[in-house]
């Protein structure tokens, strides 16, 4: 395994300088402080959830320009209120043309409301919870959002926490493929083995470079990804 400045300077290579990586890595820098991200209303993790499980083999250009009919037929995204959806409204949300139309991804917003209201009983708030969960174990923290949430194993849950602003590594298939040139993982099974080793290499890299889990994983993509 290189360290982190022998993958940085690949990335740096196939981005045609480091002012590029640079300027690459400021681009939807999405990361708060755990101060802020306790801040966010619980509805907007209901929210995001929800967006990266509709853009999940789906337009995500889609999903955007109909996002704010999402808003409107789900209210906002009241965990209160949708964790306790009665059937009839959920047969009318299968009928609203301002979203998608999907059953299982609609049903999911029921039970992730659920999640989350569970969260911040048992937490204060949902989003204390993933302000204070340590980014020394996000694989743990998407095995929970796995087992608890509703479809949100795999990518889903990912970009959900990158997206709210959670410090946080993608494992993208550029990203996968940097840990199989690295020899962190053998290949590309999400096995629990390799699951563990990829948090090991992050771990070791963010300690050793400074750098935040964003600019790790996103740094790794580069060293693979098309050259500038």
């Amino acid at each position: 395994m290189k360290t982190f400045e022998e993958i940085e300077a690949l990335a740096i290579e196939k981005k045609g300088g480091a002012d590029q990586l640079t300027a690459l890595l400021a681009q939807n820098d999405y990361m708060k402080s755990p101060e802020e991200l306790e801040k966010v209303g619980d509805d907007r993790w209901l929210a995001m959830f929800t967006k990266t499980i509709f853009q999940a083999g789906f337009s995500w250009k889609v999903i955007e320009k109909k996002w704010p009919g999402f808003e409107e037929a789900f209210e906002g995204f009241d965990t209160a209120r949708l964790a306790f959806l009665p059937d009839e409204a959920f047969e009318e949300l299968l009928h609203n043309k301002d979203i998608v139309r999907n059953a299982m991804k609609i049903k999911s917003v029921q039970a992730n409301a659920v999640f989350l209201r569970d969260l911040a009983q048992e937490h204060g708030s949902a989003s204390k919870f993933f302000a204070e969960y340590p980014v020394e174990d996000q694989i743990g923290l998407m095995e929970l959002l796995k087992k608890r949430g509703s479809r949100l194993g795999g990518n889903s849950g990912q970009y959900a926490l990158r997206f709210m602003g959670k410090e946080s590594f993608i494992l993208s298939r550029d990203v996968v493929n940097a840990l199989i040139r690295e020899n962190v993982i053998g290949n590309e099974s999400m096995s629990k083995k390799n699951l563990n080793a990829i948090q090991a290499a992050f771990n070791h890299w963010r300690s050793t470079s400074g750098r935040s889990m964003n600019e790790i994983s996103r740094i790794l993509a580069f060293s693979v990804g098309p050259s500038h």
